[in-house]
């Protein structure tokens, strides 16, 4: 049977989203000093509470030193690190939920690209010390104990997650944050349990998603969502930190967790394929996954047109930023029967006047 953008999905777990859209994670800028979220925050989301089945926050950092990754300030990147963001992530979680859609919390530690901590005078850590020529502030080491601490702290954020009332987390392991620095060979250069084989870069993230999911048997509902975000390659050129093989052997590894879903980054589009290969990263993914875990990707979809291609085709439940910044009810607009068209000259306007220079 054809997957169509109207259908009712059921996760591993027992949530149902009302859709196979799903809001993309993408900064809002609207965090107060430390993270804290502020009245714009919660008219940005509650703007979006119909932009699909399932709605993701944009990243919160789960320990002190895990950002933020952009200048602090105001506005500034939101954080899950302390007990004392419980309460504007209740107000954040009410205001996503209200119309009877799935509110997730994207949980994060940016390691080498907290910015905010090296403009505060604070360490920056990362998997490795490497001088990286990108960076205009060195990184320190992480020692073991501090590994294990910020494993924690992803169990800490996922327990306030489930006191605050989000439906599900998801743990950020793409876009060049902590979890990817671990498992990529360019920046992880460790020789301890932590680093050197692919085996070992994937323990980290392998041992967050096993701390996230014990605290979701502990303490969550039966049917709680959890998800795993990964970049599909780290290619540059001629540096290399993993290719689209490692990460399917990661993916492998994840899913005997039984998370819920697994979500693609695809700067390139929801179709897109690696170098020199015929299959789309979409088909490489999903052949690793169980019948149970759903594949989410995101990339390319602007109109109703690709959005419908992306879930006949290539994904289980499709993911849209842009789209959403342009019309926060997108996901609503499909069970109306609103065709959407939007130009990618519109696309790219919003997209420059909401997020700066940023991708």
């Amino acid at each position: 049977m054809t997957n169509k953008l109207t259908d009712k999905v059921n996760l591993r777990h027992g949530a149902v989203l009302n859709n196979r859209v799903a809001m993309s994670p993408m900064q809002s800028q609207s965090g107060k000093r430390n993270g804290f979220v502020s009245d714009d925050t919660l008219k940005y989301y509650g703007a979006r509470s119909q932009a699909g089945g399932l709605i993701v926050t944009e990243f919160h950092y789960v320990s002190e030193n895990g950002g933020p990754a952009y200048h602090p300030g105001y506005p500034e990147q939101l954080a899950v690190y302390s007990d004392a963001h419980l309460d504007g992530l209740t107000k954040l979680a009410t205001a996503m939920k209200k119309d009877g859609n799935k509110a997730v919390l994207q949980i994060h530690h940016s390691g080498r690209a907290a910015v905010g901590q090296a403009i505060s005078g604070q360490d920056v850590v990362a998997p490795s010390a490497i001088d990286f020529d990108f960076l205009s502030y060195p990184v320190r080491e992480l020692t073991g104990q501090e590994i294990e601490d910020i494993i924690k702290d992803f169990g800490r954020a996922t327990s306030r997650a489930i006191k605050a009332g989000f439906d599900g987390v998801e743990i950020h392991g793409a876009n060049h944050y902590l979890l990817q620095q671990f498992f990529s060979a360019f920046s992880n250069q460790r020789n301890d349990q932590w680093g050197g084989s692919l085996e070992k870069r994937m323990a980290f993230p392998l041992a967050v998603v096993k701390e996230v999911k014990r605290v979701v048997a502990e303490q969550a509902p039966s049917d709680f969502i959890v998800g795993y975000r990964l970049s599909p390659e780290e290619i540059h050129g001629d540096v290399v930190g993993y290719d689209y093989r490692d990460a399917t052997a990661l993916v492998t590894e994840i899913v005997k967790n039984e998370l819920d879903y697994i979500h693609l980054s695809l700067w390139g589009g929801y179709n897109s394929t690696p170098n020199e290969v015929d299959q789309s990263y979409a088909e490489l993914f999903k052949a690793v996954l169980d019948d149970q875990t759903k594949l989410l990707a995101v990339g390319g979809v602007f109109d109703e047109e690709s959005a419908k291609d992306a879930v006949e085709n290539y994904t289980d439940i499709v993911v849209v930023g842009r789209g959403t910044l342009i019309d926060p009810q997108f996901g609503l607009r499909f069970k109306k029967g609103v065709e959407m068209k939007f130009t990618m000259k519109l696309v790219q306007k919003t997209w420059t006047m909401s997020h700066g220079q940023k991708g």
